[in-house]
This record gives C-alpha cells, sequence and structure tokens, in this order.
C-alpha cells in the first residue's frame, strides 16, 4: 500500500470516527427541577422594613425557564427622580435556570412588563444572574439564601404546575 493511500484511509477513518461522537443536542426544553415547577411568591421578612432597600420575588418555573417580577422598596433614591416612582416599583426578568448540588443559577435578562426586551428606560437593564443557596424545598415552600445580598429568601408556594417540554 502507498504511504500516501495509507494516511487518506486513516484521516478519513478519524475524520468519521469524529463524526459519528458529534450528536446535536435535541430542539426540546429541557425539563428543570420537579421541586420548582409552580408560582412561587416570596414570604415579607421581618428585617425588611429596617433595610434601606429590599426586593420580594414573584418567580413562574416552567420546566427550564424562568420568569419573574421584582417589587422593590426604596427609602433611599438612587435613581433619576422620575424614576424613583416614591420609592416603590417593580421589573421583570426572564431566562432559564439550573439547579446544581444545593445552588440555584438563574440565568437571565431584565424585560418590559410583558417579557419582551428591554433595551433601555428605569432601573436595571442587561443581564440578571442572580444565584441562590437552596437551603430546603418542600412541597409548598423553598427557602433560599441569596449569595450576592445575603438575604433569606422564603417562597410559598402558590400554583403547582407540570413540565411539558415544548419544541424550541
Amino acid at each position: 500500500m502507498h504511504k500516501n493511500t495509507a494516511s487518506l484511509i486513516l484521516a478519513c477513518f478519524l475524520f468519521s470516527c469524529l463524526l459519528s461522537s458529534c450528536t446535536f443536542n435535541p430542539n426540546i426544553q429541557g425539563r428543570g427541577a420537579d421541586a420548582f415547577q409552580g408560582v412561587w411568591e416570596e414570604e415579607p421578612t421581618k428585617l425588611q422594613d429596617s433595610l434601606i432597600q429590599y426586593t420580594l420575588h414573584h418567580f413562574r418555573f416552567t420546566c427550564d425557564s424562568f420568569y419573574t417580577e421584582l417589587s422593590t422598596k426604596a427609602k433611599q433614591n438612587y435613581y433619576e427622580d422620575r424614576c424613583f416612582n416614591n420609592g416603590s416599583w417593580k421589573e421583570y426578568a426572564k431566562g432559564t435556570y439550573v439547579v446544581s448540588n444545593d445552588t440555584l443559577y438563574l440565568i437571565g435578562t431584565f424585560t418590559k412588563a410583558n417579557y419582551k426586551q428591554k433595551l433601555h428606560g428605569c432601573y436595571r437593564i442587561g443581564q440578571y444572574l442572580p444565584v441562590f443557596l437552596i437551603k430546603s424545598t418542600s412541597p409548598d415552600k423553598i427557602e433560599l439564601q441569596g449569595l450576592q445580598q445575603h438575604l433569606p429568601v422564603t417562597l410559598r408556594l402558590k400554583e403547582k404546575t407540570v413540565c411539558n417540554p415544548k419544541p424550541l
């Protein structure tokens, strides 16, 4: 066998092995974590009245996606006067989430109230990337610890849902 022919056969074999080992991800939504499926509302804490600013979360987890409404109360104005709204405002975000061991990662972006892309306006724009330590889960309650602000977040189930993955 000629040296170039053997090299060509070896290259073709390696290329076919490489192609056969690659697979595309399925074009279907991931399942997410069963314990999180549903609509959850954060319980107010005793600490919040002593804080300069606090935010309560309202989450909807559907399969591997999340939608959140963030209701903020503030005693100090960090925004333009037209945005401060007497220290009370709402923000919205959506994206995907991952539960890894004892940690909840939210990977999303800030949106308008209709969950469409937000490019400008009052409050935050761009990425929404909070991380929570999962302290405990039960069928109607999830206890989290925010890793950025180190505040406890207790979520109560308002409506249970079941994941039915949809095509992407």
